[in-house]
């Protein structure tokens, strides 16, 4: 893939539309999370020191094309305002003569935020009209957003079309990452999947066995596989009637030579919380009145020791009810193995989705891989082999 980055853009003096993704969690005004925020600023702050005059676009929640206080960009930019440390403009509009004013008023290094693009109607079809109107903020057009990549939207797709554009430093290592998982890996290759339902995750599972060496199958999705090879479950979430579909894509890894692992022993408990109930058994003594929900340790140290022979890995999704303990011990010890073989030099590992984020934090390794992914629905689309809207518009 070919696209044009920072390094061969002289922004000083230039305007540039910076597509960012500020869609980040409010509660009574305040931003509740700000990590969407922290890993804009290099790019951000590069193109400020070079004297670029920067507009930054986003959406926020699903307004539906009409103007609602409670997804306003304002505190959001107050915010950011806080993350740099210096000051951020603000304007109630994305496009028009008022953010034409406010652009135009910028000095070099100067940054603004404008209102939220989903306030228009005309940001979720791409319209040309609206695409035009973005383009005419500014005199190149920088992508940042990787997690919105796979929407073609005016902000993401449609005004990349109509001024020079490039990756952003996010996005120029979300793809990095990406490419050296899909395109270029090292071998031996796994994928360690978890979540709940295979039925979300077909298009993922049927890209995966093509790629991959390995396919770890946890969470409640490896319950699935497990009852379509005739394993007992109990009480466990699990979808049969997606156990024939399960059978097809082991049978589709076999002809590919992608080897399925599935757990050797599991946890059982009554119901996800934090009780007494908790303990180990084989996975074909699973009680009939219990509940799978997180992965054994004997299949723990499995996987770890597996590991050590592994050169590339992508993960997605918890293995186990991460949110509760003694639920997350499985999904908290390999993201502890996989950070120490990362940080030896020994694995290049990329994670991704929203509760693969969520649970590597509370394992506190998420700075220790090699990259993890803030996108979700663009992160998997990539793994699906999806092509991107956001990203072949980058492209040259």
């Amino acid at each position: 893939m070919r696209i044009h980055t920072l390094d061969e853009l002289t922004p000083k003096g230039k305007r540039v539309l910076l597509r960012a993704d500020l869609n980040v969690p409010l509660k009574d005004g305040q931003v509740t999370d700000r990590a969407r925020l922290e890993v804009l600023c290099p790019t951000i702050r590069e193109l400020s020191r070079a004297g670029a005059r920067i507009a930054v676009c986003s959406h926020l929640g699903r307004p539906k094309g009409q103007w609602i206080a409670a997804f306003s960009l304002r505190p959001v930019a107050a915010a950011l305002a806080d993350v740099l440390g210096r000051k951020v403009g603000f304007v109630s509009s994305c496009v028009g003569s008022a953010a034409e004013r406010a652009v135009a008023s910028l000095a070099d290094g100067e940054v603004l935020v404008l209102e939220n693009t989903r306030f228009d109607p005309r940001e979720e079809k791409n319209d040309p009209a609206m695409a035009e109107d973005l383009a005419r903020l500014a005199d190149v057009y920088v992508d940042d957003a990787f997690s919105t990549a796979h929407r073609a939207h005016a902000s993401t797709e449609g005004v990349a079309r109509k001024l020079p554009a490039y990756a952003g430093r996010l996005m120029q290592a979300e793809l990095a990452a990406l490419e050296a998982v899909l395109e270029h890996p090292e071998h031996p290759l796994a994928a360690v999947l978890g979540g709940a339902k295979v039925s979300t995750k077909l298009e993922l599972l049927d890209n995966l066995v093509r790629h991959m060496d390995i396919l770890v199958l946890g969470g409640a999705m490896a319950n699935t596989f497990l009852a379509a090879q005739g394993v007992a479950v109990g009480k466990s979430l699990q979808e049969p009637e997606m156990q024939e579909k399960a059978r097809e894509i082991i049978a589709r890894a076999q002809q590919e030579n992608c080897e399925v692992i599935l757990p050797e022993d599991v946890v059982v408990g009554d119901h996800p919380a934090s009780d007494i109930s908790a303990r180990t058994v084989p996975v074909d003594a699973v009680p009939a009145d219990a509940m799978i929900l997180d992965l054994g340790p004997a299949t723990v140290r499995m996987l770890i020791a597996r590991m050590a022979a592994w050169r590339t890995l992508v993960w997605n999704g918890p293995l186990g009810v991460f949110e509760t303990p003694p639920f997350d011990k499985a999904t908290t010890d390999f993201a502890s193995a996989v950070a120490s073989a990362t940080e030896a030099g020994h694995l290049t590992s990329v994670a991704g989705g929203g509760e693969t984020i969520a649970a590597l934090r509370r394992a506190g390794v998420a700075g220790r891989l090699t990259h993890v992914s803030t996108a979700g629905g663009a992160f998997l689309e990539w793994l699906e082999g999806r092509t991107l809207p956001g990203v072949a518009a980058l492209e040259w």
